[in-house]
C-alpha cells in the first residue's frame, strides 16, 4: 500500500477499505445529496477514489429527517436503477444513521432498524452531550441481537480526551467508525487530535468517508497526498471487509 522507501509515504487511493459504511448518498431525503444527478457524481468519485461498495446511510431523525425503511428503500432502488443506466458498476446497498433521540427507543421496539451487515446499527449522538438514555439504548439494543457501531465517536468533543469513557463505550459493545475527513482536520484541529488519538488508542474499528456533498469529496483526495494521514494509517488494520 506504501512505499517505505519514500520520504513523503501517500496512499495510491482507499482501495485498502474498498467498502465506505457511512455517507448520504440518496438523493433528496436529508442533508446530503440532493438529486439524482448529484448522487450520481458523488457516487462516481468515490469509485474513483479506491471505493467498490458503498452503503449508504441517510439520517433518521425526529422531526428533522422523519425517514423510514420504506422510503430509504425506494430511493436505492431509484439510485440503483439510475446507476445501471449510467453504467456505473459499484454495489450500493442501504442501511441509516440513527440519532439517539427521544424517538430511538420506540425505533429498537419495532425491530424495523436498516442495518449494516452482522445486525450492525450505525448510531450518533448530539456533538454536546451524551443523550440521557444512552446506556438504555445500548443494553437494549444488545438485548435484541443489534451491534451499535457509534458514528464518527471523534467529533463528539465533550468526550474529547477522556480515554476511559471511549473504553467504557468500548466495553458496553460499541464498535467505533471514524471519518477519513477527521484526519484531514475537515471538522477543526480538536476533532483532528481526538481522531489520531483514538487510531493510536487502537480503538477504531472502522473508517467511513461520511460523505455529504462534492467539496468533502475534494478534501478526501487531497488527502491522498498528505504525509501525516498516510502515516496515520500505515500497517493498521480496519474491519470494512467484514462488511460484505
Amino acid at each position: 500500500m506504501f512505499n517505505i522507501f519514500n520520504k513523503k509515504p501517500k496512499l495510491p487511493d482507499y482501495s485498502f477499505l474498498g467498502i465506505d459504511l457511512h455517507s448520504h448518498l440518496l438523493p433528496g431525503i436529508d442533508d446530503g445529496a440532493r438529486s439524482v444527478g448529484h448522487s450520481l457524481a458523488l457516487i462516481e468519485m468515490l469509485q474513483k477514489m479506491g471505493f467498490h461498495t458503498l452503503i449508504t446511510t441517510p439520517h433518521i431523525m425526529a422531526e428533522m429527517y422523519v425517514n423510514t425503511p420504506e422510503i430509504i428503500r425506494e430511493k436505492q432502488q431509484e439510485m440503483q436503477a439510475a446507476l445501471q443506466q449510467k453504467g456505473l458498476e459499484i454495489n450500493l446497498y442501504a442501511a441509516a444513521e440513527y440519532l439517539m433521540d427521544e424517538g430511538f427507543g420506540n425505533k429498537i421496539e419495532d425491530g424495523k432498524l436498516l442495518t449494516l451487515p452482522g445486525n450492525r446499527v450505525l448510531v450518533e449522538m448530539s456533538f454536546f452531550a451524551a443523550p440521557p438514555m444512552l446506556e438504555d439504548y445500548l443494553f437494549r439494543l444488545q438485548t435484541r441481537g443489534y451491534h451499535p457501531v457509534l458514528a464518527h465517536p471523534e467529533r463528539y468533543l465533550f468526550l474529547k480526551g477522556d480515554m476511559d469513557k471511549y473504553k467504557e463505550l468500548k466495553l458496553r459493545g460499541c464498535e467505533f467508525q471514524l471519518n477519513l475527513l477527521s484526519l484531514g482536520g475537515y471538522y477543526g484541529k480538536p476533532t483532528r487530535e481526538s481522531a489520531f488519538q483514538l487510531l493510536e488508542a487502537g480503538l477504531a474499528d472502522f473508517l467511513a468517508t461520511d460523505l455529504h456533498h462534492e467539496g468533502q469529496a475534494e478534501r478526501l483526495q487531497e488527502m491522498l497526498r498528505e504525509k501525516q494521514v498516510a502515516k496515520a494509517l500505515w500497517k493498521r488494520e480496519f474491519r470494512n471487509g467484514e462488511l460484505r
